[in-house]
């Protein structure tokens, strides 16, 4: 099936596969733990995890007492098996959050496979390092996100089509594992692009083999246990509820979308992707046109170009846009950048090589100097504007964190002096540098963002100001991401409606404050925010005279 015969490139020698391996080690591992839940995706997904640690109910995701339905539970099951596995030594959150490294692994090295069995021998660790450098894959694959377990999924389904020469069979368990995870991670987007991709596919002279068809009917096979157990429990538990996923968050706000014809974003991930896919989209344009006399005519490139424009066209047809579903568009972008490398002109390889070691050179040193200026407390204008930013922030020197960023910069210098010539230089040096930036944004710039990000401080402010004796707490306009993290950090337990016999009133925005301070009936005793939002402004209200008929379960 596949008939392309890449130029001659040498696997990577022992060492250098250490290195690499080392490289990927750090890029992967830095991040993941040390810092609490940050807002939006990471604090709302440790809040649904939060519940089944609490609950052990892993059937209906839940946060803060509420139903939340979009996307089936097994990343946040995986999560809460890594926070329970490692909770005598990580925080719950921390030990979460290394659910996001496992299926990031599982990713890379299902992505190194497909380089390798697309393009021969020694492309695996390429299309590695060219994904680990790519702009948009840097902070989401350190997040609490179920995109994670979808672009897995999406990684071994291309890595099942590109095997289908070889090995039918395990084309086919590989193909619809990849379905069954991509659709107990974020739905039925796995499912759509799995049909999408075959029956493209299909059109193409190349793939009507038989044993495309039986990899397909084995995939069927393999995916439908995934595609079936869950909905089946769902709704033997609870008909309405099945619906509102299937439906409401599913089929039927995709139908409302399409007929409004509203398309607010339509070139949404046509604009975003230039930056988000970088160095990888230039790259693989580049091998396209290089190769546009045979692109279509070679099943290497047919897989990965269609593949992609499924993926675009289908991501863009999803009711709303954000730049983390584009994610699984890398996968065959960075692919078909591996195929790019052994022909790209030695000029465009030596300018993207200096570019990345000025471009993360800069950012680095900008970095010491700035956290040096906020230790110092100097009158530097980058001084001044973090301090701005962060008016209550207080520096703190951290030896360990300190000589961790310095040991890996010191080690960045070398790799950019020792990294041999060739045209993998490029992008191992783009990666190296992205890391860098990576490693010093989480040790020495991780107070400062934790700082910024977290709610603990502002939550422990609202347990202080809790009075001794109080009914229970309702909520207007609080999201229930915050009111999880209230939960979690400072186990105050808030209603998502006003109930009988709660006498405080947690209300978050302008508009609801001035709501609640119109009727008379409320006394403010706490006002907070979260550090690094203006616009996350809460407010505590007591009823005036109100004798609360219990003692507050939280005093």
């Amino acid at each position: 099936m596949f008939s392309y015969i890449p130029k001659q490139e040498h696997s990577p020698t022992t060492a250098k596969v250490w290195l690499l391996a080392l490289l990927c080690t750090v890029w992967l591992g830095t991040g993941l733990t040390g810092h609490d839940p940050w807002q939006p995706d990471d604090a709302y997904s440790f809040g649904l995890i939060y519940h089944i640690l609490q609950s052990g109910d892993w059937l209906i995701p839940t946060l803060a007492g509420e139903r939340h339905l979009e996307h089936p539970p097994l990343f946040y099951m995986t999560a809460a098996f890594f926070a329970r596995l490692f909770s005598p030594l990580l925080d719950l959150h921390d030990g979460a959050r290394l659910a996001s490294g496992f299926y990031t692994a599982f990713t890379l090295l299902f992505t190194g496979l497909a380089g390798r069995e697309l393009f021969g021998s020694g492309r695996g660790w390429t299309a590695v390092i060219i994904l680990i450098g790519c702009l948009g894959m840097l902070v989401r694959s350190h997040e609490l996100i179920t995109d994670l377990a979808l672009l897995t999924g999406c990684a071994m389904m291309l890595y099942g089509y590109a095997l289908g020469r070889r090995h039918k069979f395990l084309s086919g368990v590989f193909i619809g594992s990849g379905v069954g995870i991509g659709f107990m991670s974020k739905g039925l987007i796995a499912p759509v692009l799995f049909v999408l991709i075959s029956v493209v596919l299909l059109l193409f002279h190349t793939w009507r083999s038989r044993s495309f068809f039986t990899s397909l009917a084995v995939a069927l096979l393999l995916a439908l246990p995934w595609l079936i157990v869950w909905p089946v429990l769902l709704y033997q538990h609870s008909p309405e509820l099945f619906m509102e996923w299937f439906w409401t968050h599913n089929v039927g706000r995709w139908l409302d979308y399409i007929q409004t014809g509203h398309f607010a974003r339509p070139f949404y991930y046509l604009k975003m992707l230039p930056w988000f896919a970088w160095p990888a989209l230039p790259l693989a344009a580049w091998k396209v046109w290089e190769e546009r006399k045979r692109a279509l005519h070679e099943a290497e490139f047919q897989l990965l170009l269609v593949s992609f424009f499924v993926m675009l066209l289908a991501l863009s047809a999803v009711p709303s846009a954000r730049d983390v579903y584009a994610l699984p568009m890398l996968l065959p972008l960075v692919l078909l950048a591996t195929a790019a490398l052994p022909t790209l002109r030695r000029g465009a390889a030596n300018a993207l090589d200096w570019f990345g070691i000025m471009t993360f050179g800069l950012f680095a040193i900008l970095m010491w100097w700035g956290w040096a200026g906020l230790l110092q407390d100097n009158h530097a204008k980058i001084t001044r504007w973090l301090k701005s930013y962060q008016p209550g922030f207080e520096p703190v020197f951290h030896a360990t964190s300190f000589w961790i960023a310095f040991a890996f910069t010191v080690l960045w210098l070398f790799l950019v002096w020792r990294v041999g010539r060739s045209m993998r230089r490029a992008v191992l040096n783009w990666a190296g540098g992205i890391t860098l930036v990576w490693v010093l944004a989480m040790t020495i710039w991780l107070p400062w963002l934790n700082n910024a990000k977290s709610y603990r401080t502002m939550v422990a402010s609202l347990r202080q100001s809790l009075p001794m004796d109080y009914g229970c707490i309702a909520s207007l306009h609080v999201g229930g991401t915050q009111r999880a993290m209230m939960q979690y950090m400072g186990n105050i337990f808030t209603y998502a409606h006003m109930q009988p016999d709660c006498d405080l009133l947690l209300v978050q925005g302008e508009n609801a404050r001035k709501l609640v301070e119109a009727e008379k009936t409320w006394v403010k005793v706490w006002e907070g925010t979260r550090r690094g939002s203006k616009s996350e402004q809460f407010c505590l209200y007591q009823r005036a005279g109100f004798v609360p008929p219990r003692r507050g379960p939280y005093s």
